[in-house]
């Protein structure tokens, strides 16, 4: 057996059969399905890392911290500049958006593993803000949007007593 027959992206497609794959031998039959299971596994490997425009699913990657009175989110943007981004609200969403662009041209460009182009990150929110008082910093390729809780969306507060079952009270 080929060592590249064991590796799902080293076979193709288009695969001839060879003397000693007998049609009737249980083992070959059971290494042909396991080797169709693999290439199909593997195959959605190769789209699946990459989402729209070449980058990751979920690029800029972002934080989200709430505290009692406002939400802070805080997105990576590596190689960017303020005038680059544009955050905007509506209708309970969050919308992070811009482009990075290349430095150099792409003839000049021998290898390159970066990626360039237009993003746009959505991020719904479970809370009502003070949409006049957003507040948005860019410093060292980090955005942070801090959004101020609406009063009526802080829930107050209430500690309920935990009433402890299977134990008798003594008088």
């Amino acid at each position: 057996m080929n060592m590249r027959d064991l590796i799902p992206w080293g076979r193709s497609e288009q695969t001839t059969p060879s003397r000693y794959r007998d049609e009737a031998d249980p083992f070959m039959t059971l290494h042909r399905e396991m080797n169709r299971l693999f290439d199909d596994v593997f195959r959605g490997f190769e789209m699946a890392p990459l989402g729209s425009m070449g980058r990751p699913p979920g690029w800029p990657h972002v934080e989200v911290v709430e505290t009692d009175k406002d939400i802070r989110i805080s997105a990576e943007l590596p190689g960017l500049e303020d005038k680059d981004v544009e955050v905007l609200m509506g209708d309970g969403v969050l919308t992070i958006r811009g482009e990075k662009r290349s430095e150099i041209e792409d003839k000049a460009r021998a290898f390159s593993e970066r990626t360039y182009g237009r993003f746009e990150r959505r991020i719904p929110l479970a809370w009502e803000v003070e949409q006049d008082k957003i507040d948005a910093s860019f410093k060292n390729g980090v955005l942070t949007v801090t959004l101020p809780k609406a009063a009526e969306s802080r829930p107050e507060v209430k500690r309920i007593a935990i009433n402890r079952t299977g134990e008798e009270t003594k008088h």
